[in-house]
């Protein structure tokens, strides 16, 4: 599989299952999508500002709750193996993105490993906005991205700040008369001098005249 962002901005997703899984896809989703969660009981754990639809509908009536939403995405998280086929079905048949929590062979052992058992994998997360670094293992092991991601955090400290600054400091040496190699040179610059990560994660010291002073002895002649 191939990672790809996908914007969900005024999109909307839709999720069979009310529990724990369900509530976790609808919080990831909510912050860009129109997000509707279909079940006859929610779990207590937060579904943020999806919109809850207590319904049960049989494997024969999913095609027409999917129909009528009309979604971007639609996810497949109930622990009713038969109705999760029938929701990857109508998903498929309606050419639509599907991400399905489970699968279960012919021999009912729980099988995440298949290539068809889903179309989309939801992968670990670290972000600090706007950058965001995303993690998977194919399915194969959750508790391993799970790990990494855990890893990342850390390293990714006021990441979301440094990339906010280094977009200013690009436009501003847009508009000088310096070459685009010089540029991209002071950039590069700035992002590994360790005491503008200094400045951006403790405040001990002005990010941006560092950043400013990291620019100047790169450029040289042409700042």
């Amino acid at each position: 599989m191939i990672p790809l962002y996908h914007d969900f901005t005024e999109e909307r997703v839709m999720i069979f299952g009310g529990g724990s899984v369900g509530a976790r896809k609808a919080r990831r989703f909510s912050s860009e999508a129109h997000v509707i969660v279909i079940s006859p009981t929610f779990t207590e754990d937060s579904f943020d500002t999806a919109t809850l639809v207590r319904a049960a509908p049989s494997p024969p009536d999913v095609d027409g709750w999917i129909t009528r939403a009309d979604p971007a995405l639609v996810v497949a998280a109930t622990d009713n193996d038969e109705l999760n086929d029938s929701i990857a079905d109508s998903a498929h048949n309606n050419e639509l993105l599907l991400n399905r929590a489970d699968r279960s062979t012919a021999s009912g052992e729980k099988d995440r490993m298949s290539p068809t058992a889903y179309d989309v994998i939801l992968p670990a997360t670290v972000a600090d906005r706007p950058v965001q670094v995303s993690i998977s293992t194919g399915g194969r092991s959750p508790a391993l991205a799970k790990y990494l991601r855990e890893q990342i955090e850390a390293e990714i400290e006021s990441a979301g700040a440094m990339a906010t600054l280094t977009a200013d400091l690009r436009a501003e040496l847009r508009e000088r008369d310096c070459s685009p190699s010089a540029r991209r040179d002071a950039i590069r610059a700035v992002v590994r001098d360790p005491d503008v990560w200094k400045g951006l994660r403790t405040g001990e010291i002005n990010p941006r005249q560092e950043a400013t002073r990291v620019i100047r002895n790169t450029m040289g002649d042409e700042r």
